[in-house]
This record gives C-alpha cells, structure tokens and sequence, in this order.
C-alpha cells in the first residue's frame, strides 16, 4: 500500500499535478453542474425560484405546488457523460439526460382543455384559468413517463478553472423536461 501511495505521489509530482487538478475537468465541472440539480443546491432553488416568479398567472398555492413538482423532478434527473472534447481552453462535453417528461404531460393537457372546456368553468359560467392551471399541476404531479435529452454544454477555462458557459433556453427547456420533441 505504502508503494502505491509513493507511486502516486511521484506521478503527480512529475506531472505537475495536484489532487485539485484531478477534479478542474470539463467532465467533473457538468457533473458538479448536475449533481446541484440532484442534491437541490442553494443557486438551483434560487433559479427554480426565477422559473416560478415568471408563473405570473398562477396563485400562491399554485406556485408553491409547482415548486415542489420541480423539486421532485430535479432529484429524479439522471445523466451519463457520452463524450469530452478539449480544444485549447474551451471544452464541449457531451451528456445525455433523462427527466420527468413534462412536455408530454402538458401537450396532453391542453389537448385535453380544447376538447373539454366545460370542465373548466367557474361559478359564473366563464372559464377558469385557475381551474386548468390546478388541473396541469395535478397532471404533472402524475407524470411518470421520463424522456432522454442529448445536451452539448460549452465551457471556458479562466484562470486555470474549467467554467461552465450560461445555458441557453433550449438546454434549460431539456432540463425543465418541457423541451418539445
């Protein structure tokens, strides 16, 4: 054991390496990316938050609903890294997801709404948006069905760190499992 240590410190000393290094890859920077999805970091419920704010037509409940849907769906976010490619200090790294498949969900729900409007009117014989709104986010809730997402994230490396580019809003549609297909 105490050879294998030795080895591995010589080989680091040669290489100029340091622990650190083995962790500043474009591969371990999109898996840090979305293992914070999974574990619910701090900056992914403060975005998820953003997502939420911008439901201006949905209640308080509602909203909070939402919230713990997508919760629920960032922690059943699976991925495999499929390929790595380093070109000087930008990186493009491959990876496949796999989420809750929303898109799916809420094409069927408006499907559903155009088909049967008389399930959504209020008390005063008008249609409730509030109504179909409690009517998606039971179907979402439900959603079971998981759909498989290929996403290519750049990333920059600036003083000596390998930075994951802002992502666009076709790779957030993916995430968000409402990209459609």
């Amino acid at each position: 054991m105490k050879k294998i240590i030795i080895l591995l410190i010589a080989i680091i000393s040669i290489t100029g390496c340091t622990l650190s290094d083995i962790d500043n890859t474009p591969t371990k920077q999109v898996e840090a990316f979305f293992n914070n999805y999974q574990t619910l970091d701090k900056k992914v419920l403060d975005d998820l938050d953003l997502v939420i704010n911008k439901k201006t037509n949905y209640n308080e409940q509602q909203k909070e609903e939402y919230r713990k849907i997508l919760k629920k769906h960032y922690q059943n976010l699976t991925y495999e890294i499929k390929d790595e490619t380093v070109n000087g200090d930008r990186a493009n790294v491959e990876v496949e997801i796999e989420v809750t498949d929303f898109y799916k969900t809420l094409k069927e729900a408006k499907d559903y709404l155009e088909n049967h409007q008389e399930d959504f009117i209020d008390e005063t014989g008008n249609y409730s948006e509030s109504k179909y709104i409690d009517y998606q986010l039971d179907k979402l809730n439900d959603t079971k069905d998981t759909v498989k997402y290929t996403l290519n994230l750049t990333l920059n490396k600036v003083d000596n760190n390998w930075q994951l580019e802002q992502i666009d809003e076709i790779e957030e549609k993916k995430i968000l499992g409402i990209y459609e297909y």
